[in-house]
Parts: C-alpha cells; sequence; structure tokens
C-alpha cells in the first residue's frame, strides 16, 4: 500500500511539473483582417508567424473577426499582430478596447500594410508611427542597420541585399521612434520625383523599422513582408521574432 501511494503521489508531482513546463512565454492575437488590398502573403505570413510560436514557445491565435476585439477577450493576450491588414478594419468600440489593451502595458507589431489600416484613427496613426504612402515596383535594394540594440537585429548585414516592396512613408505621426533599419535609396529606384523630393523616394533618409513606447505599452513596425518569399527568409524571420519578442515582454534591448 505505501508503495502505491509513493507511486500516486509521484505521478501528480510529474503531472505538476509538466503543466508548469507547458505554459507558454506569452500569448499573441494575429490579426489579418483587411478591407482594401488583400496581400498574397497573407497566408505565408499566418504559417510563418505561427512556426515561429512553435520554435520560440508562443501561443499563437489567428482571427479575421473584428469582434475579438472586446476588453474581455482581448485581456487574454500579451501583443496584437496586425499582419497585412489594410483599410478600416475596426469599429469604435473595437478600437477603444484597442486602446485599452495598449495602455494596460500590453505591445503592437505591424507587419508592412499594417501602415496602410485606419488613416482616420489618430491613435493608431501614432501607434504605428508612420503610415503608408506610395511605393515603386518591387526591387533588390540595400537595407542599412541602424541600430543592433533591438532582439533580432545581429543577422543582418550591413548593407543588407534585400529584394521586397519599399515603401514610403508619411512624416512622423508620434515622437521618440526608434528607428532599426533604413533603406538606401540610391540602390534602387525609388520612385517618381515629387515636388518636395525630386529625387523621388522619402528624399535621403528611409526608415524601413521602427519600436517606440506608446500610451503606456510597447509598438513595433516593420515595412517587410509584401512577398511571400519574405515569410521564408531567417533574416526577416528573426527581425520579426525579434519585435513580437519586445512588444510582447518589454524584454531584449540592449543598454
Amino acid at each position: 500500500m505505501a508503495a502505491t501511494k509513493i507511486f500516486f503521489f509521484w505521478l501528480l508531482f510529474l503531472a505538476g511539473f509538466q503543466g508548469i513546463s507547458a505554459q507558454k512565454q506569452f500569448n499573441a492575437l494575429l490579426f489579418t483582417r483587411t478591407n482594401g488590398w488583400h496581400h498574397e502573403s497573407i497566408k505565408d505570413g499566418v504559417e510563418a508567424v505561427s512556426r515561429l510560436g512553435d520554435r520560440h514557445f508562443f501561443n499563437v491565435e489567428w482571427q479575421e473577426n473584428p469582434a475579438w476585439f472586446t476588453d474581455d477577450k482581448l485581456k487574454q493576450y500579451d501583443v496584437i499582430i496586425f499582419l497585412n491588414t489594410t483599410g478600416d478594419i475596426l469599429d469604435e468600440s473595437q478600437q477603444l478596447a484597442m486602446e485599452k489593451f495598449i495602455r494596460s502595458g500590453k505591445g503592437f507589431v505591424g507587419i508592412h500594410s499594417a501602415s496602410d489600416t485606419e488613416y482616420n484613427w489618430p491613435w493608431y496613426n501614432k501607434l504605428v508611427g508612420r503610415m503608408f504612402v506610395e511605393h515603386p515596383a518591387i526591387q533588390t535594394a540595400q537595407l542599412k542597420v541602424r541600430s543592433r540594440n533591438f532582439p533580432g537585429m545581429d543577422a543582418f548585414r550591413d548593407p543588407h541585399l534585400f529584394t521586397d516592396e519599399w515603401y514610403v512613408f508619411t512624416p512622423e505621426k508620434q515622437t521618440g521612434l526608434n528607428y532599426l533599419l533604413e533603406v538606401d535609396e540610391t540602390s534602387y529606384f525609388a520612385g517618381k520625383p515629387t515636388s518636395t523630393n525630386p529625387a523621388g523616394g522619402m528624399g535621403g533618409f528611409h526608415p524601413i523599422s521602427w519600436f517606440h513606447l506608446y500610451d503606456g505599452g510597447r509598438s513595433f513596425y516593420t515595412a517587410l513582408g509584401h512577398m511571400p518569399a519574405v515569410f521564408r527568409d531567417e533574416y526577416f524571420l528573426e527581425h520579426l521574432f525579434g519585435g513580437i519578442y519586445w512588444a510582447a515582454t518589454g524584454k531584449g534591448v540592449k543598454k
């Protein structure tokens, strides 16, 4: 009988240990709703973020239903990821729930056309940091590393040859953006000349990724991610996980 009790308690101990070890690092809501252009790469992006969750031991829940944006549902997540969203995708009550989520100290990750989303929501514009204006044709260009102090940035060479769709952005919607990557406008055709930028593009400094603290929470944005193949690129995936990890936990930035 004593041996049976010992064996029983040993099973309970192991079950408890496994339950603790199975607790994931954090929970991510992956949102891909579009109300405009629908990127072919969304499917590849969902699969890539899911693989990152498996590899780095965090939960990923994929949604396209805006009704998911309520206080009760959002409180279970640590970070919200907008993957190639476009247009107006949340109503006023859903926007308020997301604002409350960020103000509670949680995180946001915007991928590519997350900056082509909710132009009429000033709070969101500041959360992203800059908004999409236009882009030239898909081309190969050289990326420059602005900082390696942020998680996921060590893998990039400098310069780093990369092929994608290069967004042109508005001026900063929010001060305090910490820039991680820029694209060298002399390395590709940056777009038709304009009165403000005679050389096309953004006229010199052309940011591609950044992060900042905003309204009590954290925000990371990368403009990379237009092409499906980008979501199979090891450099991009390390960059993306670094942003997700920081936005969800606040950890990883080197002092």
